[in-house]
This record gives structure tokens, C-alpha cells and sequence, in this order.
């Protein structure tokens, strides 16, 4: 099993060779990888499914776009708290510590996730109107962002338990089951979206029931399908052996130091998402400003930028999972060694992709949408930012193995600088004169900028080897 692959390399004496560590580290991360590259192809076909309904049924999704991000922010925020102490207490060998805390998480589940939906089901009425939104798109805007609301108790679940599970060496299982979610998504996209039509299924005619909801159908097969693969971890968590295996038998209730530790792991991460997602609401808002078509093409161009960049954070993956169990064991030498060569994998993976984004961006465009201003615009800004993949990828993967070793606080000092000091000001100094080519210079510029940082305190920073629970090993 994966779990018992990194505990023998922990406990070997010195720094083992490099085609060891480089072995653990791919061991974790393909899998994680393969499920990030398929949900990016996955959310494509979504993508392209309400694309097939107009650019203005694609603008109305984009506009909640930012603010969905926002939110997700939050349960991400949550999960690290929790699965960062999964990690490192395995890593110490607290196997009875880390089920307390999975048993935690799962509680916690039901309280924040229900509080955080609500506040997201009140804000989905006035969101459309406060961001500018012209009236055409507002009422689908609304209904979209209304049924992902309602939903968001299930997300951070899933979240929550694939977090963990990835933590305890397992990231097999998390594959598997978000690839199905995603599957899932769409099957139900056809059922949801589209009317009750006639389809020709090799050669024959048949009738095929839809029940026609157009933007809010594809809300709906969203969070349908999110519900049903978390009660699948669920499942998981109670049934596949690990060493995080929980029982109704043996429960745990919340604990002061559990939380605590929650608290000063997922307080930076918040804020770090938060600071990221307002200043893409902000970025929005800019480019509502700039019509309809805009809104479109830089909706399709994020979600075709996606290709590029989500399988940097499956490699993050392994190495918030391999820093935060070296830290739990006291191997700060192994931790560092760990998150150098997994950023690196990072900056290899998004050369590639940033390759990819530039040569093949108008064929990726047109997945979504045929309409040729959407096409030409999207193509645009995915050249501009092609030539920043390899530095984005760099602060990802990063950031990644600076959580693992307990330190949320410089990912969120980082972001809030760059982000509102670079990406903000320069979009509104560029979008009057550039339009939306001036915003995506901007974004382009602020991850440079970011990546570039964050490899500088990778390799000159102090590191940390917070151990949460118990006081550092000398």
C-alpha cells in the first residue's frame, strides 16, 4: 500500500538517493495527476454543453464563476486544516490521533458546510446585479449560483474526505471516485439540460427523456452528482482498510486541540482564498464592464487554461501529503528535499503545458463554442498567458509542500501581495486601453511575479518543521 511505501522511506537513516525519493514522489502524485487531467477534460464536455446553448448562457455561468471560487476557498481551507493533521500525525506514528481527527472532520462537515450554504443561498439573489451583470443573463446567474449554494454542504464533504484519505497515502481512491463524480456530471448534464429530443443510437431512433432546465439542469447535475460521491467516501471511509479507518463503534468528539490546530492551518488559507477570489470578483466586475462577449470568451479561456495547470496541483498533492508526513517524523532533511524536487516536477509539468496552451488555444476555444469573437478573444489570452505556466506552476506545487510543512501563512502573504499589487492595479490600468487582452497581461505578470517568490522561499526561507502537537524534535 501507498501509506506503507512512505513510512519505510521515512524511517531510513540519511537522505536516501534521489531515484528513491523521486520514486515516492511519482508513486503519489500519477494518480492524482490522471484525476486532475481527467476532470479538466470532464469539465470540458460540461463546459461545451452549456456552451451549445449561446454565449449567454456560458456568461451567466462565468459571472458566479469568481464567487463559487470564493466559496470553495473556504472548504478548501477547512479540509487543509484537518488533512494536514491527518498527515502528520501518521507521520509520527498517532494512527489512533489521526482517526480522532478524520472523525472530526467528518462532524464538522455537517456544521460548517450547512452555514456556509446558507450564506452562499442568500448572497445567490443580489450577486448578478452586483456584479454589473446585464439583465438578460441575471436570472440564470442567479438560479446557477442558488443550486451550487445548496450543494456546498456535499463539496466540502467530498473535499474534506478526499483530503484526508490523499494525507494518509491513499490517493488511488480519490482518483477513482472524482473521476466518477465527473462522469456522473455528465450523464446527468444530458438528462437536465437539454428537452426530451430524438437521438439516432446506431441507426436506430429513440426517444431519450430531458427535462430541459437549460443553466440551472447543469447546476443541478452538478451538485446531484457531488451528493452521491460523497456518501461513496463515506462509504469508503467506513469500510477500506487504512489506517484512518473509522468505526461507529469508536467515535470521537470535537477536541480544543484538534481544532486549534484547524484554526491556525485553515485562518491563512481562508484568507489567502479570499484574497485571491475578491480580487478575481473585482477582475469580473472589470470585465463585465467590457460586454457580454468578453464575459464568454474569459470564462472559456479559464476553463481551457485548466489543461495547464490542474495536474501541478495533483503533484502538490503528494508533496503537501510527503513534506507533512517528514515533518510528523521529524525528518526535516527529508522535507526539503521532497519539496524542491516535487516544484520542479511542478515547473516540468507546466512547460509542457504552457506549450500546449499556445499552440493548440484556438482549437480549445472552439470545444466550447463556435462563435467566432468568442473564439478570436479567448485565443488571445490564452497565448498571453501561456508564457507564465512554468512560474504558476512553481508556486503551486509550493505552496502545496509549504502546508505540508505547517506553514499556511506565506502562500497567504504572497497571494495578497501579488494578487492586489500587481494583478489588480495593472488590470485596471490596462483593461480601458487592451480590454480584456490588458486583464489577462495583468494575471500573467501577477504569476510571474508570485511564482518567482514563492521559488525563493522555497530556497531561502526559514523552514518551519512545525510538528502541531508536539513540541519541535531538536
Amino acid at each position: 500500500m501507498e501509506e506503507n511505501r512512505i513510512a519505510k522511506l521515512l524511517s531510513q537513516q540519511g537522505i536516501p538517493r534521489l531515484h528513491t525519493t523521486l520514486g515516492a514522489v511519482l508513486f503519489l502524485a500519477w494518480p492524482a495527476v490522471v484525476e486532475q487531467i481527467m476532470i479538466t477534460l470532464v469539465q470540458y464536455v460540461d463546459t461545451a454543453m452549456v456552451g451549445s446553448l449561446g454565449s449567454a448562457a456560458t456568461a451567466a455561468v462565468g459571472l458566479t464563476a469568481s464567487t463559487t471560487w470564493l466559496f470553495n476557498g473556504f472548504l478548501n481551507a477547512a479540509s487543509v486544516g484537518f488533512s494536514v493533521q491527518v498527515a502528520q500525525h501518521l507521520g509520527a506514528g498517532r494512527e489512533t490521533e489521526a482517526k480522532k481527527v478524520t472523525w472530526q472532520a467528518l462532524r464538522f462537515v455537517g456544521i460548517f458546510g450547512a452555514a456556509i450554504g446558507l450564506l452562499a443561498l442568500a448572497l445567490s439573489f443580489p450577486l448578478p446585479t452586483l456584479l454589473g451583470a446585464e439583465e438578460s443573463i441575471r436570472g440564470d446567474a442567479s438560479l446557477y449560483f442558488r443550486i451550487i449554494a445548496c450543494a456546498m454542504p456535499f463539496t466540502l464533504g467530498a473535499n474534506m474526505l478526499s483530503a484526508a484519505i490523499r494525507c494518509a497515502g491513499d490517493t488511488r481512491t480519490p482518483m477513482i471516485l472524482n473521476i466518477l463524480i465527473n462522469l456522473l456530471n455528465i450523464c446527468l448534464n444530458f438528462l437536465f439540460i437539454y428537452p426530451s429530443r430524438e437521438l439516432t443510437l446506431f441507426g436506430h431512433e429513440c426517444s431519450v427523456w430531458g427535462a430541459g432546465w437549460g443553466v440551472g439542469g447543469a447546476a443541478f447535475a452538478s451538485g446531484l452528482s457531488t451528493a452521491v460521491v460523497f456518501l461513496l467516501f463515506v462509504l469508503v471511509l467506513f469500510r477500506k482498510r487504512s489506517p484512518i479507518r473509522i468505526s461507529l463503534k469508536e467515535r470521537f468528539s470535537f477536541e480544543r486541540t484538534c481544532l486549534s490546530a484547524v484554526w491556525r492551518l485553515g485562518l491563512p488559507v481562508a484568507l489567502e482564498r479570499a484574497t485571491v477570489s475578491v480580487a478575481q470578483i473585482i477582475i469580473t466586475a472589470v470585465i463585465t464592464g467590457i460586454g457580454t462577449t468578453a464575459v464568454a470568451a474569459n470564462h472559456l479561456a479559464v476553463t481551457a487554461e485548466s489543461i495547464s495547470y490542474l495536474p501541478a496541483y495533483g503533484v502538490a498533492v503528494a508533496a503537501t501529503t510527503l513534506v507533512g508526513q517528514a515533518v510528523g517524523a521529524g525528518r526535516k532533511d527529508l522535507a526539503k528535499r521532497f519539496a524542491r524536487l516535487v516544484t520542479w516536477i511542478g515547473i516540468l509539468v507546466m512547460t509542457f503545458g504552457g506549450l500546449l496552451l499556445f499552440c493548440l488555444a484556438p482549437q480549445l476555444i472552439r470545444i466550447f463554442t463556435s462563435e467566432s469573437e468568442v473564439v478570436a478573444l479567448g485565443t488571445q489570452v490564452l497565448r498571453i498567458v501561456a508564457f507564465a505556466e512554468p512560474l504558476f506552476g512553481a508556486s503551486i506545487v509550493a505552496s502545496g509542500a509549504l502546508r505540508g510543512d505547517g506553514d499556511s501563512k506565506g502562500p497567504f502573504f504572497i497571494s495578497l501581495a501579488t494578487m492586489w499589487g500587481v494583478r489588480i492595479t495593472l488590470s485596471f490600468l490596462l483593461a480601458g486601453s487592451l480590454g480584456l487582452n490588458g486583464v489577462w497581461l495583468a494575471m500573467a505578470a501577477e504569476l510571474c511575479v508570485r511564482g518567482l517568490i514563492f521559488m525563493v522561499r522555497l530556497y531561502r526561507g526559514r523552514w518551519l518543521n512545525i510538528d502541531l502537537f508536539q513540541t519541535k524534535k531538536s
